[in-house]
């Protein structure tokens, strides 16, 4: 495991336990399906479970961006995670469609894969983002786009032009 991993946990972040976790005055879940409290400060960085995350994208949660992180960092199948990562990098809303950039980046280094419904989305981001950066470094570079490589190749250019005797 990298140290994006660590950093994110080091924040309070682990595993959930069981379906999820209770309210502040312990009677359950806020939305009654058996996951996290959304209304309170709630470890959605601890989801595990894809079907919590989609009843959030459905509800329209605020933070559910922060949930899709946790499924990244905590679910062991990217093909189920990655649905739920292309559905926050076409969120109309900015800060969630940046939280999926944060979740790809963790697909990327912790198994290795992206699916091209996520590169498509991706593309229509600023370059230099965390997932490029993890793209690039841990997915086998043949299942990469040639933008991405492009980008890539540009950045190691400038950067051997500005030190051209190490």
């Amino acid at each position: 495991m990298g140290g994006g991993d660590g950093e994110a946990r080091a924040a309070g972040a682990g595993p959930a336990e069981g379906a999820g976790t209770g309210t502040a005055d312990g009677t359950g879940t806020a939305d009654g399906a058996g996951g996290p409290d959304w209304r309170g400060r709630s470890n959605l960085l601890g989801v595990d479970r894809p079907d919590v995350v989609l009843a959030a994208f459905e509800r329209g949660e605020p933070r559910v961006g922060e949930a899709v992180i946790g499924l990244a960092l905590n679910h062991d199948d990217p093909a189920a995670v990655l649905p739920m990562v292309a559905r926050a990098l076409e969120s109309a809303d900015r800060e969630i469609r940046r939280q999926g950039v944060i979740a790809l980046a963790h697909v990327a280094r912790l198994h290795r894969t992206v699916d091209r419904r996520c590169l498509e989305l991706l593309r229509r981001c600023p370059r230099g983002n965390e997932a490029d950066d993890d793209l690039w470094s841990f997915v086998p570079h043949r299942e990469l786009p040639p933008w991405l490589w492009r980008h890539h190749l540009r950045e190691r250019l400038v950067d051997r032009l500005r030190r051209p005797f190490d």
